[in-house]
């Protein structure tokens, strides 16, 4: 196995830190542990259950209709249950279809693992749609499973509960996996689809408290499987985490037992914030994008066919602003943009990129 970084976390890692306004942070505002009003005096810091505290798992569980506690891991972010997932699924001939633009580690990892990796294209040209009939023409004799992102990171699109009906079928047929990303489903704009692990024993779901929620800091993620599956999750985790934090555990449950008021305001300002951004770029005559249908991020790209480097760049160095550039996401003429964070620093940013843009120009 060899392990190498991943551009998008590199360029985190350089330059989030260093800015005065981020426009390109892929969940909600972060909440301190004031804000969220959790004690943790009474916190004992010992080992946890390796599957997840038992009243953590039943509260993720209690939240999608049809999946039972017994079918659910708590893991350490949700890049955590795709290794654990990965590890556990793929054999050393077997190939993983990725769609892309995605989260890296979805490629990433099974890259890491030596496996035989290929990639789907969403095209912008498309709306980012998925195209089940060409996804279906790049699966081959040896995949094992199929990675799909709902909604979208980082272009917002979505799939249709008919679409995703098609695909299950299609996986089903081949005797083949799906692994769906869900981490954004609590920010969709409309009625969310059913937990796509609920719907077939072929279907294994991946989500985390770390976008929609604001507490990437407490590293709690979750997957929901078949029970062997999360048995095998285990297995992996007891190699390396082991358990979750017991102070992670309580922040999440605190947020859990109030998810609904929780997800009320954030959703608000998410919404408000999107529609505040979609106005900026539809006026512009230099970048363009597809509207996201949820999430919190957009993919915007440069009207002239050229990488998006640049500009990423001069916004970092120059104006102290954070965005993605399209490279560290296999799509260069594009960049990242967040909607989910305060109003006021997503005004000041969009100054900065105006900015910007005119001194490229």
């Amino acid at each position: 196995m060899a392990f190498k970084r991943m551009e998008l976390e590199d360029w985190f890692d350089s330059y989030q830190f260093k800015v005065d306004y981020d426009i390109g942070e892929s969940g909600v505002k972060f909440f301190t542990i004031k804000d969220l009003g959790v004690d943790l005096s009474d916190v004992q810091l010992r080992y946890g259950h390796h599957k997840g505290n038992p009243e953590l798992r039943e509260l993720i569980a209690s939240g999608f209709p049809g999946l039972k506690a017994s079918h659910v891991a708590v893991t350490s972010g949700a890049s955590e249950s795709i290794f654990a997932v990965m590890a556990s699924l793929l054999g050393p001939s077997d190939n993983v279809l990725v769609e892309v633009p995605t989260y890296p580690s979805l490629y990433h990892i099974p890259q890491s693992l030596e496996r035989d990796v290929s990639l789907y294209f969403l095209k912008y040209e498309d709306e980012f749609k998925l195209d089940i009939d060409r996804l279906a023409k790049e699966i081959r004799p040896n995949t094992k499973l199929i990675c799909l992102t709902h909604p979208n990171n980082p272009t917002g699109s979505m799939i249709t509960k008919t679409e995703l009906e098609e695909v299950i079928k299609l996986v089903e047929s081949k005797g083949i996996y799906l692994l769906m990303d869900e981490t954004y489903r609590d920010l969709t704009f409309d009625e969310p689809l059913p937990l796509a692990a609920t719907l077939s024993p072929k279907v294994i779901s991946v989500s985390s408290m770390s976008k929609a929620f604001g507490v990437p800091g407490i590293r709690i993620g979750w997957v929901a499987a078949e029970e062997w599956l999360i048995d095998s999750v285990r297995a992996v985790r007891e190699q390396i985490t082991i358990c979750n934090p017991a102070p992670s555990e309580k922040i999440a449950m605190s947020i859990l037992q109030r998810k609904d008021e929780f997800l009320k305001r954030i959703r608000a300002n998410v919404i408000d914030n999107f529609k505040l951004m979609n106005e900026w770029i539809q006026k512009r005559d230099d970048i363009e994008w597809i509207p996201p249908k949820g999430g919190v991020v957009g993919f915007p790209r440069l009207v002239k066919d050229e990488a998006a480097d640049d500009l990423c760049r001069l916004l970092v160095e120059r104006y102290r602003t954070f965005v993605v550039p399209g490279y560290c996401l296999k799509m260069p003429r594009h960049f990242r943009l967040g909607y989910g964070g305060h109003r006021e620093e997503i005004i000041n940013g969009l100054e900065r990129l105006d900015k910007a843009l005119r001194e490229l120009c």
